[in-house]
């Protein structure tokens, strides 16, 4: 069950380190991150705390082809449910995409379903469903020239988001290299539509690098966001086999640099995959590069091959080196660190506590 929700007076605590040291104390005193995922499947034999004694092949060796089996951590059941299917034929009735179908993420039974908990969320995708990058380890479909964005699906979101009564909603969106603006002004009109019908609902908008432009940058910054959000996805060295030619490590840094620089009360946050053959010191110096960019919330999850012509994964990484990377996070300063096999860029446990710390900044304001 869910302890209660922990508000955090987070402009005092920031304010030194012994405050800095009483939240993240408040924080592991909240909802940990396994209160948000279902328990394993349980056809799985191995019990959750001897994971980390799981004795199976974890990594593939140089030069195999064969694809790694399933450890007993990323097993589980895909629920369905009144709550699931209201979700799905409302998206449909509206012609809204979200990331959560087109990506296949593994949580989206429990996220549309609402879990044991009935919290409901989902990712909607803006400006289509096809893509105009083509990265390794994505399964969105592609295409140099996609049809145009739907002009009526700023105001059909803002309407599908308003009747589910949700309190944080985060929105995405494939790239549209096509686009002169890259999608950003339809972007910040679907952020004004939502905070015209309620402006109390948090808006994270996880968005592409607008190929480092920096007034697309500044369109969504400006638009009346809560969080924003671009994620790096993976080391430098591995970046031009795992993205797209396009999506260049540096660039990304690049704009989530300036999107603080442009507006330094803005929540920044980015996401990377384990398990494409990084080594531990590649993720250190990620994480590194990322804070000293001013991001403020990380995420890491492990990458799961989508399809057979995807980029096949490297390593299933532990629970144990998971939770090492959320301690190394917590060291070098960052606001919040959500790590673990099934964390994606867009998780629940993220967004509460996020959605705390806004809540919080909002009234402290009043």
């Amino acid at each position: 069950m869910f302890r209660p929700r922990v508000w955090i007076n987070i402009e005092n605590q920031l304010r030194t380190k012994s405050h800095l040291e009483a939240l993240r104390e408040k924080i592991a005193n909240g909802p940990s991150l396994q209160e948000f995922v279902n328990d394993p499947n349980p056809d799985a034999k191995v019990d959750p705390e001897e994971w980390n004694d799981y004795d199976g092949k974890l990594k593939r060796e140089k030069g195999e082809e064969q694809r790694l089996r399933l450890p007993p951590w990323l097993k589980r059941t895909i629920p369905m449910g009144k709550n699931y299917m209201k979700i799905k034929e409302q998206l449909r009735g509206l012609n809204l995409h979200t990331v959560c179908e087109e990506a296949r993420c593994p949580n989206i039974g429990e996220c549309w379903g609402g879990g044991e908990h009935g919290t409901q969320t989902a990712t909607i995708m803006l400006l289509g469903d096809t893509c105009t990058r083509g990265c390794r380890f994505c399964s969105v479909k592609t295409s140099r020239a996609p049809p145009p964005p739907d002009p009526n699906e700023p105001v059909n979101t803002a309407k599908a988001i308003a009747s589910w009564g949700l309190d944080y909603i985060v929105l995405t969106s494939v790239d549209r290299d096509d686009l002169p603006d890259g999608g950003s002004n339809h972007f910040a009109e679907t952020v004004r539509e939502i905070k015209k019908r309620n402006k109390n609902i948090l808006v994270e908008c996880l968005v592409p690098d607008f190929r480092g432009d920096l007034d697309q940058v500044k369109n969504i910054v400006n638009c009346g966001l809560d969080v924003y959000a671009h994620n790096i996805e993976t080391v430098e060295k591995l970046t031009p086999f795992v993205r797209d030619r396009r999506a260049q490590y540096r660039q990304s840094l690049f704009t989530l640099e300036n999107a603080k620089k442009i507006n330094p009360n803005l929540i920044t946050k980015s996401s990377i995959m384990l398990g494409l053959g990084e080594t531990d010191e590649e993720v250190e110096t990620t994480l590194k590069e990322l804070k000293q960019a001013g991001v403020d919330c990380v995420t890491l999850g492990q990458y799961m091959q989508p399809t057979k012509r995807h980029l096949k994964v490297v390593e299933y990484v532990t629970p144990a080196k998971y939770k090492h990377w959320e301690t190394v996070g917590h060291e070098m300063g960052f606001l919040y660190v959500a790590s673990g096999p099934l964390v994606r860029s867009s998780y629940k446990a993220g967004e509460f506590f996020i959605g705390s710390i806004l809540k919080n900044r909002k009234n402290n304001a009043v």
